[in-house]
């Protein structure tokens, strides 16, 4: 029993290991299965990867060329790429300091705050950019090299080295400043700072430390190209600061040209003081700043600077109403305006040689000596045309109320003021130049002789015009007046001395007297004749023929005291002095006789019915009448015809001067 037992369990045993094999190996290929499946799913997703993979073998292959190349091209390679690499490496260092640079010299307030510190960012931008304008092209060449020493011994993929070498040929041929317009900007920023400290500082003369600013700035700028910019601000800044001063002065007269001469004389005299201002003290204050600002410039650049100045400002305005003045008609005031103006740039003559005689100035200067050519041709032209013109004037009518001319009032005038301390020097100046010109003697002539002609001239004159007259008595009025003008007028006067002095005066007085005397016998001194008291003082024949004999004389005696009063009514005598004592020698004349007579003889008439016929005045009424003759009248006035170069005559003065 026991070894059947036995048997029966060895069995046992060895079903239970065979099971135990068989779920083994059932196990062990479930599990073989489950890896199976597992990798055939793997493998399904790498096989994308595996096709890219197979793609990029070329080129990793070429990566990994240089791995299979000799040690010793290897080694050559990395000396070259090495030395290549170096100066590339420093380009971009410098790349990286200018970008640093950036934010303080693109900031406004800093190069306002502190100059010299933004002068010194700017110096080191500069260098930068020498630096990388020095390098940048070196470095681009040593990588080009190594590129074409990489290709040739096939130490790198050619696609990746045609990709470096299109890379570095597109930075050899762009237009981009190589610090990417900082320094452009930089500049921009401080020629605005150059700009504002200009408007800031308008005054003639900069302080100091602006003048410091001003230079340091203009240093920089000149550096960078860009020194003409400060050139054109400093123009633009300073014409603006004359102009505005001018400005101040009311000078639109200049701009308001006219064709008469009298019209602008009330602006030459302005001219002129505008003139000299401008000169001494507003070109005067630009000149030395210019010289002050470009002293260390090349050339004359600041005499080229203040001439722009000075024309941009309006100088040429002051040269061009001269010019107007010049072309005015002519008339015997244009040479007083000529002369003033001749004047005014004589005085200022060795302030514009200095100033504007530069070639810079050559406009400036070509205007002026035009301007004076013209002034003084025009004023001599004038001048010895002047006894001419008086000669002219004497075919003329006189005066019909006997007054003194216009003519000859004008000419005592204006000869007094040409012989004046005004005008004698510069006149005579004028002439000398003229005459040197010329070359030749003629009007070789002083100014004295000339005037002197001028003056016979005019006496010529009065002799024909009073011969003009039909009525005897208003020639000897006409005489009167005129010979009381010269004496007055010329006594104690540069031309009345010129003249001869006293002695010549005195026979001008002595002839007004003479003419005085012959008026009031030629006119009022008839009259008492016709109070005749003939044959009233014998008269036997009775009272009514004594009245009518009184009648007959009084009416005779009304009938020519208003006929005469009436006439002379018109006449004038424009001296009050000499109209009232002519006044008073003509009542003197006629009222104590008319008094006396009628004293006498009034009472035969009085009484009768018709006696206002013939008492018709008062010896008052008579003296009031008289006393009222040889008024002023307004608005009458001779005129002095001036000829001109087409044959035309003009009137060149009409109302008093």
């Amino acid at each position: 029993m026991n070894r059947e037992g036995e048997g029966e369990e060895g069995e046992q045993g060895e079903m239970d290991r065979a099971l135990s094999g068989l779920l083994a190996a059932r196990r062990s290929l479930q599990s073989g299965l489950d890896k199976s499946r597992a990798l055939g799913t793997a493998l399904d997703r790498v096989g994308p990867r595996l096709e890219e993979a197979q793609l990029r073998l070329p080129s990793l292959a070429a990566a990994v060329r240089p791995l299979r190349a000799d040690p010793e091209t290897l080694s050559q390679a990395a000396r070259h790429v090495d030395r290549a690499v170096s100066p590339a490496a420093a380009v971009l260092k410098v790349f990286d300091a200018v970008h640093g640079l950036e934010m303080p010299l693109l900031s406004g307030a800093a190069v306002s705050a502190d100059l010299p510190g933004y002068l010194a960012l700017l110096a080191r931008l500069e260098e930068a950019v020498r630096f990388l304008a020095d390098n940048c092209g070196l470095a681009l060449q040593w990588l080009g090299d190594i590129v074409e020493y990489l290709e040739d011994n096939s130490l790198a993929d050619p696609l990746f080295l045609s990709s470096l070498q299109s890379s570095i040929s597109d930075v050899k041929n762009s237009q981009l400043p190589l610090d990417g317009g900082l320094l452009a900007a930089s500049l921009d920023t401080l020629e605005s700072e150059f700009r504002r400290l200009l408007a800031e500082h308008s005054d003639s003369a900069f302080p100091v430390a602006i003048l410091h600013k001003l230079l340091a700035i203009m240093e920089r700028m000149a550096a960078n190209g860009r020194f003409d910019c400060c050139v054109t601000a400093f123009v633009d800044s300073r014409s603006s600061n004359v102009r505005a001063a001018l400005q101040g002065l009311g000078l639109g007269y200049l701009d308001s040209p006219s064709d008469d001469a009298q019209s602008l004389m009330p602006h030459v005299a302005k001219w002129g003081n505008h003139l000299e201002f401008a000169i001494k003290y507003l070109f005067e204050a630009e000149y030395k700043l210019c010289r002050e600002v470009f002293d260390r410039s090349p050339g004359n650049l600041g005499t080229s600077c203040f001439a722009d100045i000075a024309t941009q400002a309006g100088m040429l305005r002051f040269l061009r109403f001269g010019g107007a003045v010049a072309e005015t008609k002519k008339d015997p005031i244009k040479l007083l305006c000529l002369l003033d103006v001749f004047n005014s740039l004589n005085k200022l003559r060795l302030d514009f040689n200095r100033l504007f005689g530069s070639k810079a100035c050559a406009e400036i200067q070509g205007q002026t000596r035009d301007l004076i050519k013209r002034v003084i041709e025009g004023a001599c032209e004038i001048f010895w045309e002047l006894l001419v013109q008086v000669e002219l004037q004497r075919q003329s009518l006189p005066p019909a109320d006997g007054n003194v001319p216009r003519l000859v009032s004008f000419i005592i005038d204006y000869c007094n003021r040409l012989l004046g301390e005004n005008y004698s020097t510069v006149l005579t100046q004028v002439l000398v130049i003229h005459r040197s010109w010329k070359q030749e003697r003629l009007h070789n002539q002083s100014l004295d002789d000339a005037v002197i002609d001028i003056v016979k001239a005019l006496e010529a004159n009065l002799e024909a015009w009073s011969k003009a007259y039909e009525d005897v008595s208003l020639s000897h009025l006409f005489l009167m007046n005129t010979h009381w003008h010269f004496f007055k007028h010329l006594k104690g006067t540069k031309l009345g001395e010129l003249l001869g002095g006293d002695i010549w005066l005195r026979e001008h007085e002595q002839y007004k007297e003479f003419y005085a005397v012959m008026f009031l016998r030629e006119s009022w001194g008839k009259l008492p004749a016709l109070l005749s008291r003939e044959g009233l003082i014998l008269f036997s024949g009775g009272r009514a023929t004594a009245r009518d004999l009184v009648k007959k004389r009084l009416r005779a005696f009304n009938e020519s005291f208003d006929e005469m009063y009436m006439k002379q009514l018109n006449w004038v005598i424009s001296d009050k002095e000499l109209r009232e004592k002519t006044c008073h020698l003509i009542v003197q004349a006629v009222v104590p006789v008319y008094r006396s007579y009628m004293q006498s003889y009034g009472p035969l008439v009085e009484q009768d019915a018709s006696a206002s016929k013939y008492a018709k005045y008062t010896a008052q009424n008579l003296e009031s009448k008289l006393l009222s003759l040889f008024q002023n009248k307004a608005g009458k006035s001779g005129t002095f015809r001036v000829r001109q170069s087409n044959g035309k005559v003009d009137n060149a003065v009409s109302s008093p001067y």
